[in-house]
């Protein structure tokens, strides 16, 4: 089974993108939010994902659906389990960042989640009955221990994550601590190696 996979920007369309792995190209669909972080990628780039691997009786041809971070996929797979959402439906309808979803599923915000793609009235409904209460930790992911809003969605803030956690060993939430500090500490970075800079300018 396929979970990570990171390589070389080949193609990129409206919800999927083809990735150069070792010389096989990877078809991977994303889910819009992911997608958006990608906005400024050009062929050639590297870029790498948490796989989350799709495949059943009825779809026996396998469908890889990739993430930034694996707090995203564990959000993808929680979203999942809520009757009538499976992971077609889940990739149209994740638009918005998963703090976003998972603060409107434990405020009970029905007119938010009704806002996302393919999600009705009945589906809000059941989305909160399933979920709420169990993606609370996601939400708390926007604001940093010191009370420091989430470093912006900045295609480049996913790399450098996606840097210290799969090359630099850090745990998903330090490194995301880390990268929220240091953007605190300086709102002018612009660019992922002057954001690794500031992050260990100051280490925790």
């Amino acid at each position: 089974m396929i979970g990570y996979l990171q390589g070389r920007l080949l193609k990129k369309e409206e919800e999927k993108i083809l990735l150069l792995v070792g010389g096989i190209g990877y078809e991977i669909l994303l889910p819009a939010s992911v997608m958006a972080s990608i906005g400024t990628s050009e062929t050639g780039d590297e870029l790498s994902f948490s796989i989350y691997f799709h495949q059943t009786e009825r779809q026996p041809k396998p469908t890889l659906i990739g993430f930034h971070t694996e707090e995203e996929k564990e959000f993808f797979q929680l979203f999942i389990s809520v009757e009538d959402i499976g992971p077609m439906k889940a990739v149209k309808a994740m638009g918005l960042p998963i703090e976003e979803i998972s603060a409107a599923i434990e405020g009970s915000d029905l007119k938010s989640l009704m806002k996302l793609p393919g999600i009705g009235k009945r589906t809000a409904q059941k989305i909160i009955a399933t979920l709420e209460g169990k993606t609370s930790r996601f939400a708390l992911e926007a604001v940093s221990p010191a009370g420091a809003p989430e470093p912006p969605k900045a295609a480049f803030v996913d790399q450098v994550i996606d840097v210290l956690t799969h090359q630099l060993g850090h745990k998903s939430s330090d490194a995301k601590t880390l990268v929220a500090d240091a953007m605190a500490r300086n709102s002018s970075i612009s660019g992922p190696e002057e954001l690794l800079d500031e992050v260990y300018r100051n280490p925790r």
